[in-house]
């Protein structure tokens, strides 16, 4: 029988950095780019991951971002934070273009790169959305076009003017506005209202831990009616193996549909794939009850479970191996 435990994550401490940030002038711009460059390291990378999806793409972009910063005529740059954020967002706006043509290709559903500290990617702003990197959000914000993504993650989650929307993407403040306004409606029409909020501690809420201890009690037991009576009756899962490994091909829908499929996929598992050295615990996945499988190799699948009055309303499971590499090095920084 597998043992599910609690995780406890160190959340970050916040304080003080945005402080150091703005407090970088001209002068150490010009004499150190690598110091003046890292107080805006975290909002740049927590931009580019919203904008692309991909951590390892969002990692490359920063990087591009600051081989710009080191190679510009750093003592004619009034606003470095303004200078930073249009670089960031020009760049992922060009990867965007090549990332489309990319998911015409994949195997199967998409998801995003699934990310277990979700405060190293927080902005400094207040905003409603400044903290959640669920996956229902991500896949809203995947369905935009690539400026209406960019104009409402600059003025929705960074707090960004639209006068400073309109300097970022070089158009002007009326059309940022309609921008953000039309990518706003869909957002509000996709995102679930009183579903789980953002976690903000790196732990998991008993409530929900109990959920999904029950959840894993009725699949490892085969008891359809039991896990049936733990999800909305309009649930979904969707899973992501890009072609690498077995996955779902289409999202499932329906508490009866998704119980039957869970629990066949246990039982698969179990006499394939499924091996003594994994390891099974509850983690905070993209600011959501989560739990993470590991290998001796590395984490091999995440899910995240989207809860809403007490059950289950999505799952997103991602064993794409691909997605999960870059949790190696978080897990060995963060102690995760």
């Amino acid at each position: 029988m597998l043992q599910w435990v609690f995780v406890e994550f160190v959340r970050r401490g916040r304080a003080g950095e945005r402080e150091g940030a703005d407090a970088v002038n001209s002068s150490n711009a010009t004499s150190d780019p690598a110091a003046s460059f890292e107080p805006y390291r975290r909002r740049l990378l927590g931009l580019a991951y919203r904008m692309l999806g991909s951590m390892s793409d969002a990692e490359d972009a920063v990087q591009e971002t600051y081989l710009r910063w080191h190679n510009a005529d750093r003592a004619k740059v009034s606003e470095p934070r303004a200078f930073l954020m249009t670089t960031t967002t020009r760049i992922c706006l060009d990867v965007l273009t090549s990332a489309r043509a990319r998911r015409e290709e994949y195997v199967g559903s998409w998801l995003p790169e699934p990310v277990l500290d979700a405060t190293a990617l927080a902005p400094d702003s207040r905003t409603e959305l400044a903290e959640d990197l669920s996956f229902a959000l991500l896949l809203t914000l995947d369905r935009l076009l690539p400026l209406e993504r960019a104009a409402f993650l600059l003025h929705e989650v960074f707090d960004y003017s639209f006068s400073e929307v309109a300097s970022a993407l070089d158009r002007s403040e009326a059309a940022c506005r309609q921008l953000a306004s039309r990518a706003r409606a869909h957002v509000r029409e996709a995102r679930p209202r009183g579903a789980t909020a953002p976690a903000r501690s790196g732990e998991v809420d008993v409530k929900h831990a109990q959920l999904m201890s029950a959840f894993a009690a009725a699949t490892q037991s085969g008891d359809l009616h039991a896990l049936t009576a733990l999800l909305a009756s309009d649930v979904r899962v969707v899973t992501d193996g890009g072609g690498k490994v077995r996955a779902a091909p289409n999202v499932i829908e329906g508490a009866d549909h998704v119980a039957r499929f869970v629990i066949h996929a246990a039982r698969k598992h179990e006499g394939s794939w499924w091996r003594d050295d994994f390891s099974i615990r509850f983690g905070i996945v993209n600011g959501l009850p989560g739990v993470i499988v590991d290998a001796p190799e590395g984490v091999v699948q995440t899910a995240a479970f989207e809860i809403e009055d007490g059950v289950v309303r999505a799952l997103y499971v991602m064993r794409n191996p691909d997605k999960l590499r870059h949790l190696a090095s978080a897990i060995a920084r963060e102690g995760l």
